[in-house]
């Protein structure tokens, strides 16, 4: 004769068996994948996107670039970096916030750790004091080495002169641009 108790036993060992089966499909989709998490932990996800966008830099308490964009993407991984995805206009001031150059761009980024903005597609920069505007593919802006500048070839307009260059470079108040390399500098006569 069977004790009363071990036949309990097996009937309710038979009703968990049911239920653990019917867990097991939920407990084996439930596990974490590391490829997966790793993936996601990678990928470049913003962190913030913003619109209509205006920028100020300050240096001693005085404003002297005036920065706008239509939108702005901030990501945060694999690495620190603002993204201009429809362009960027800078307008460089004095102390008297009188502008003394402005640069416009297609596309541009800043490396934010590293303190450099790299404008690319159909740059434009206009100097104010000069009156040149000069026209390249890419300028980056070093705020560390407070240089601007770019390897690209250049095209400097100036009323009736036209000069071509193999580079440009100046300082952040564009008190001394140059184009590098020059290879020449054409005068048109409206006569």
């Amino acid at each position: 004769m069977r004790h009363p108790q071990t036949f309990k036993a097996r009937k309710h060992a038979h009703g968990v068996l049911p239920c653990f089966l019917l867990l097991l499909p939920l407990l084996v989709a439930c596990r974490n994948d590391m490829e997966k998490i790793q993936f996601f932990e990678q990928k470049e996800l913003p962190q913030q996107t913003l619109d209509s966008v205006c920028m100020f830099r300050s240096q001693e308490g005085t404003v002297d670039v005036i920065m706008t964009a239509p939108s702005v993407v901030i990501y945060d991984t694999p690495q620190k970096k603002t993204v201009y995805p429809k362009g960027v206009s800078m307008r460089i001031v004095d102390k008297r916030n009188q502008p003394v150059a402005s640069i416009r761009a297609d596309h541009a980024y800043s490396l934010d750790e590293k303190k450099i903005i790299e404008a690319r597609k159909n740059v434009v920069i206009i100097d104010y004091r000069s009156g040149d505007t000069s026209y390249l593919e890419s300028l980056v802006w070093n705020s560390v080495d407070h240089r601007i500048y770019s390897m690209d070839p250049v095209k400097s307009v100036n009323g009736e002169r036209v000069t071509i260059g193999d580079g440009f470079e100046s300082d952040e108040e564009f008190k001394q641009p140059l184009i590098l390399h020059q290879r020449g500098t054409l005068t048109f006569d409206d006569e």
